[in-house]
Order: structure tokens, then sequence, then C-alpha cells
């Protein structure tokens, strides 16, 4: 018969366990090195000077003062600035911006190119003295055309073609909108002539026009929410870590 085999032997030390080694805090993008993207360098650069140019029109075309009291010259403005800076990112080969500034810069150019589509084309609107729609191919329509159409349509694309996914959350989208109410702020202290028809408090009073703020920051919340839920359904472009 064969002996059984002792658990423990005496006068051997036990066999330590293996240790466990810590998680790292660093995040698996962290140790990889992003690549030289030229394409996406130079597409970025040329939503840039688009959006750069818009925003210049329309200073030429009225005051800096009053050009820039504007939603949509200051959402091409923004949307100018972080595609320089992810222009030159993708570039050299850097990390790309952070997320919470690319995305406003897309939510910001999205709401001003819907507004001026769904509201204000075909009517009286424009950023200077004029009474009457801007004639096709005039200064004041191109303007009007680069900052609520081209610029906004190349930002959408560059978001679904060129930027990795997901990388947008849905606790941004409340963050994003500080800027919108701040706008509203400014809009409703800065008394007549009011900038936009639908925040008119002299021609439809205060109730109808809080009511349509209101109304707009939903939709920009919703338009937010949106965003996030379509940057996390859809296939990423790229590796991550670029």
């Amino acid at each position: 018969m064969t002996a059984q085999i002792p658990r423990e032997i005496p006068g051997l030390p036990p066999v330590p366990a293996s240790p466990l080694l810590p998680r790292s805090p660093a995040p698996a993008r962290a140790v990889l090195a992003p690549s030289h993207r030229p394409g996406a360098a130079v597409y970025r650069l040329l939503t840039a000077l688009i959006a750069a140019a818009g925003v210049a029109l329309a200073v030429l075309r009225s005051t800096p003062a009053h050009a820039l009291s504007y939603f949509g010259v200051q959402a091409g403005a923004i949307l100018a600035v972080t595609m320089l800076l992810s222009a030159s990112r993708a570039w050299r080969g850097h990390r790309v911006l952070p997320s919470w500034l690319t995305g406003a810069a897309l939510l910001y150019a999205l709401v001003s190119a819907l507004t001026y589509h769904l509201l204000l084309a075909g009517t009286p609107f424009s950023m200077t003295a004029l009474s009457t729609p801007p004639e096709r191919w005039h200064t004041q329509w191109i303007t009007l055309q680069l900052l609520h159409t081209v610029a906004p349509a190349a930002a959408l694309l560059d978001w679904l073609c060129l930027t990795p996914a997901p990388r947008l959350h849905l606790h941004q989208a409340t963050t994003w909108l500080l800027y919108p109410l701040a706008y509203l702020g400014f809009c409703l202290a800065r008394g007549a002539p009011y900038l936009y028809p639908f925040l008119d408090p002299a021609a439809h009073g205060y109730r109808v026009t809080l009511a349509n703020a209101l109304l707009l920051g939903l939709a920009t919340y919703a338009l937010a929410t949106l965003l996030v839920a379509l940057d996390h359904a859809r296939p990423t472009p790229i590796q991550r870590h670029l």
C-alpha cells in the first residue's frame, strides 16, 4: 500500500503566494505613441480657415463689436481655434485635444447651423443693418453660408471620419450648456436692437422670449446627448490611441 502524502511537511517553509501587481493609474493609450497624420492635419487646417474666413467677413461687413455679438460668429471663432490646434497636433503627432473642447466646438457649430437653417433662413435676418434677406453670392450671403453651413458640415465630417470613438461623455453635455446660457443672459442684458428675432422681448414680450429660450436650451441639451450617444454607437475610424 502507498503511504498517504501529508499535507504539510515539517521543516519546510510555506510557499509564498504570488503578489498581485498594482493596477496602473495610467490608461493604455498613455504609453502608446500617437502617429503623424498629415491628411487629418490638412483637412482640419482647411476647416479652420473656412471658419476664420466666415468670422473675418462678418467683422468686415459690420463692426467687430457688433459682429462678434452673434452666437454664430462666436461659434465660428471657437471652431476655427479648435481646428487649428487639432491640425497642429495631428501634424506633429501629439495627443488629440480633450474631448470636452472638441465636443463643445462641434456642438456650438451644429446649434448655430440648425438655428439658422430652421429658424432664420429666408427671413430678413442678417448680421448687418439689412432689412431684407441677403441675395445669393453677395458677401453677406457667403458669410452666412460659411458660418452656418460649410464650416459646421466640415466639422461634422471631421468628427465622423477622423476622430476616434468613443471619447464624449454624458456629464459633458451639462457643462456644454453653460456657454449658451451665458450667451442668453448677454442677449437679454444687451437690450435693443436684439440680435435674434426669437429672442426679442420688445416684439414678443418676456414670457414668449423666455419660452423660446427654454425650448432652445432643451433642444441644445438633446443635441448634446445625441452626439454622446452616437459617439458611443459609431465605429471608430482610426485606432483609439491616435
